[in-house]
């Protein structure tokens, strides 16, 4: 039904934002539509890479500032909530690539004992032993999401987090957390559900392989190689070389809840702080083979039905937009958003990379919007010069 709602949307906003006459350049028209996105209710802050080889543009635009009018500036980060989902999949292909796990493998083989025990059961059967890791990468492990789902006691994450502000979470505790409070929802590989226990136990794996922090994998593994420069895990770490940009404040619609320490709990399932053309750099390395291999990269694209339009696969969301609305247009859009209307995408039939935030929750659907009307434009222009 929300994706229904999001096409309806779209397709009335697109008949707005096509007019007939146009300039030779799309640029103007794609700025004005950031321009206006940071007038919206309760946008305090916005950022936005546009690069597409095949088309000839790279653009940049950040807008907003900070509560003592101290303006934002393309050094920057912003939290990137679940976009850093893509990380985290990413180094676990990465270490598939060098043998030190495979997809299929049980993820129970890489975890304690104690911590897999009592935390799937369903119907009396404790299923923690059958959970693949490519179940966790691509949300068909069955497991519950302790920050959004309805608990059968006490209260989720997401309600925790403004109720305990100070508190702040280590890896362990949220698996902890999940198995006291959630139920388990169907049997590994029998249907999809979003979940960022499943990220929690990928980051754990990767943490057991590599015998040092997931802060420092990402680091040494990612940021350093790619030239990441004002990237870095939020709470846990600071950026390479630049650890004095403060972090883009972040709103929960009027709520500024950057500096709760309670943010810790969004950990391998996105607790990253990143820059628009840091995340760019890491999306195309992604795209051209330069991170994992090829091959890899495809099994990474092993597409599930996640609801009407969209797609999930290893870290990875896939948008077909026409899917979404008959009158959108026919591109495909792969990456990943988070919940503060932050974003990572590349569309493969205009080679272009669209990478950012508006740092809101509040604004999960607008992105999106947002995203549409950009490609829309883009689409008119490449068929106008093919």
């Amino acid at each position: 039904m929300k994706t229904l709602l999001i096409a309806f949307i779209l397709s009335t906003m697109l008949n707005t934002f096509l007019s007939p006459e146009s300039r030779s350049q799309p640029i103007g028209k794609v700025k004005k539509q950031f321009d206006k996105v940071l007038k919206e209710k309760n946008i305090h802050s916005g950022f936005f890479s546009l690069h597409s080889d095949r088309l000839g543009i790279h653009e940049q635009w950040i807008g907003g500032q900070f509560a003592d009018d101290e303006l934002v500036t393309a050094r920057t980060p912003f939290h990137i909530t679940s976009v850093g989902k893509t990380f985290t999949a990413t180094t676990i292909a990465l270490l598939a690539d060098e043998g030190k796990l495979r997809f299929d493998d049980p993820a129970a083989n890489y975890l304690p004992t104690e911590m897999m025990q009592g935390l799937h059961v369903v119907d009396g059967v404790d299923y923690g032993n059958q959970i693949t890791i490519s179940h966790l990468l691509q949300h068909r492990s069955g497991l519950p999401d302790y920050f959004e789902d309805e608990p059968t006691s006490g209260e989720n994450m997401m309600v925790l987090l403004f109720s305990q502000p100070e508190r702040y979470w280590e890896p362990e505790e949220l698996i902890q957390f999940t198995k006291q409070h959630f139920q388990a929802k169907f049997e590994p590989g029998a249907d999809y559900h979003y979940t960022d226990t499943e990220y929690i136990l990928l980051g754990l794996i990767i943490e057991q392989l590599e015998e040092k922090p997931l802060h420092q994998v990402f680091a040494e593994r990612i940021f350093q190689p790619l030239g990441m420069n004002y990237s870095s895990m939020h709470l846990r770490s600071e950026p390479t070389n630049t650890p004095d940009y403060p972090m883009a404040e972040l709103y929960a619609e009027t709520y500024e809840i950057s500096r709760l320490k309670s943010l810790s709990a969004d950990w391998a399932g996105g607790g990253l702080l990143s820059t628009s053309e840091d995340l760019y750099h890491f999306m195309k390395a992604l795209q051209e083979g330069k991170l994992v291999q090829p091959a890899t990269y495809q099994k990474m694209q092993q597409w599930t039905d996640e609801s009407q339009g969209t797609y999930y696969g290893y870290g990875l969301r896939k948008w077909e937009l026409h899917e979404l609305f008959p009158t959108l247009p026919k591109l495909t859009l792969i990456g990943h958003s988070g919940s503060t209307a932050s974003f990572m995408y590349y569309c493969p039939e205009l080679d272009t990379y669209l990478t950012g935030s508006f740092n809101q929750t509040d604004f999960k659907k607008g992105h999106i919007v947002f995203l549409v009307k950009v490609l829309s434009e883009l689409k008119k222009y490449d068929k106008r010069n093919s």
